[in-house]
């Protein structure tokens, strides 16, 4: 997790859409629509890191903050979940490696979905805005998220972004996590859904090899499915191991860029949007 790769020093800062936030402060304000985040920057992962490197440290006591920086993750994320339950917004936490085709993904979505309803985005990356742009040229509101050295986003830094974003009621809200299969694993964001996106140029043995991610995913899309004539990836042993781990994920077979499959992706997102929406109007 974060404790061992380096993550979320102390005084590590991270932004949202150009100002910041420096994880060793208390920011002591209160935040719009209704959410409360808790704020208390005691976990900000702060004394967290580089503790795998102090002799002095014993394991549990490595055990013991990572369950302190988990715990507070989970407040803010309770705090995520009842802000997008009271509105009806549908939410999924996407995660996979890098290139793996996730923004190309979320774009193709948005562009062919945004008459039936609305969209906001959450991108995370560690620099540049360049994924949270190609989303806006969809007509969908993004807000960066850019982590600095951080190998993932937390619940805290997204309550901040729907601060930014104030998504409509009985939307849809893609998070697009920092890629990497390893540290968003443990971080609950509040979603719905998390999906782990695995592209058929990479191998198909990364479910066993990055077990938690996928045991945690409700569904897998292999996605760039229309270079398959051209790989040597052998499907059946992907879907395999994806099943060994994880024999409840559901598994999609699609290309994000020629379209193949993209039909059963729009029926799983559409009725799972609806559900969010049904169970908003009978708790009201």
């Amino acid at each position: 997790m974060c404790l061992t790769c380096g993550c979320g020093q102390p005084g590590h800062v991270h932004s949202h859409d150009g100002h910041s936030h420096d994880h060793d402060h208390d920011h002591g304000h209160s935040h719009d629509h209704g959410h409360d985040h808790g704020h208390d920057h005691s976990h900000e992962h702060a004394s967290a890191l580089g503790v795998t490197h102090d002799p002095d440290l014993s394991t549990a006591r490595v055990v013991q903050i990572e369950q302190d920086i988990l715990s507070v993750n989970n407040r803010h994320a309770d705090a995520n979940r009842r802000f997008l339950k009271d509105r009806g917004i549908f939410t999924v936490n996407f995660v996979s490696s890098p290139g793996s085709g996730k923004t190309t993904l979320l774009a193709r979505t948005i562009t062919d979905m945004k008459a039936k309803f609305s969209f906001s985005v959450v991108e995370g990356d560690q620099q540049t805005e360049n994924d949270a742009e190609r989303i806006r040229a969809t007509g969908a509101a993004a807000t960066q998220v850019n982590t600095g050295k951080g190998c993932h986003l937390d619940a805290h830094m997204v309550g901040h972004a729907l601060e930014h974003l104030d998504p409509d009621a009985e939307s849809v809200l893609f998070i697009e996590n920092v890629g990497n299969l390893i540290c968003p694993s443990a971080f609950d964001l509040g979603e719905a859904h998390k999906i782990v996106v695995l592209s058929v140029t990479e191998g198909e043995d990364k479910p066993l090899k990055y077990p938690d991610m996928f045991y945690e995913a409700d569904l897998m899309i292999l996605n760039k499915v229309d270079l398959l004539p051209y790989l040597s990836f052998d499907v059946d042993s992907c879907i395999a191991f994806a099943k060994q781990v994880n024999p409840d994920i559901r598994i999609l077979q699609l290309s994000a860029t020629a379209g193949d499959g993209l039909d059963e992706w729009y029926e799983w997102l559409s009725a799972r949007r609806d559900a969010t929406i049904a169970a908003r109007n009978r708790a009201n």
